[in-house]
């Protein structure tokens, strides 16, 4: 499969296939290739807490909203991701580096994520990224420290029905060269 395939494929699904399960091994081979997302100033500051147990699936899935929880339902894991504020785009007196502050933590994080779907899907496994949850739930469920801000909930599995692909704008629409 070639990177431009994985590209291409990659598709948000809501059907999870219950009885078919994720290996633990292939989560941590999902979540090992995100940790080599690039960061401001190699900072990576990406956390994650994997739902993989019936336990920890239950708690995630009761800071889900009905139709989050509906839509992940048969996944095999549920990756809460979070990143440590203050730390990218900050300088060493703790100082924002710029306007963004902490947007640079939001914006490390989105590439560590996509790391992370172009994985899963490169080795078979759906996702599907939430970001309508309840934080604070989370932070409970799994004790993440306030240091950390709580950003997505990431379904993955394996699908149950082939939806297509929704149509992407054209390069024109959203690329301009000079």
């Amino acid at each position: 499969m070639t990177f431009q395939d994985i590209l291409a494929n990659r598709v948000s699904i809501r059907k999870f296939d219950a009885s078919r399960k994720v290996s633990h091994e292939t989560l941590a081979e999902i979540i090992s290739a995100a940790s080599l997302a690039p960061s401001w100033k190699n900072s990576q500051t990406a956390r994650y807490y994997v739902a993989e147990s019936p336990e920890a699936f239950g708690k995630v899935m009761s800071a889900l909203p009905e139709r989050n929880a509906k839509n992940a339902s048969g996944a095999s894991a549920l990756v809460v991701t979070a990143f440590e504020k203050n730390v990218a785009g900050f300088n060493r007196e703790g100082m924002p580096d710029n306007e963004l502050g902490n947007g640079w933590g939001i914006y490390d994080s989105g590439i560590a994520n996509a790391y992370l779907l172009l994985k899963a899907s490169e080795l078979g496994v759906d996702s599907l990224v939430m970001d309508i949850r309840d934080a604070e739930a989370l932070r409970k469920a799994f004790s993440i420290p306030e240091s950390q801000e709580i950003l997505s909930v990431i379904a993955l599995g394996y699908r149950t029905d082939s939806p297509l692909r929704p149509q992407r704008k054209p390069l024109d629409e959203i690329c301009r060269f000079e």
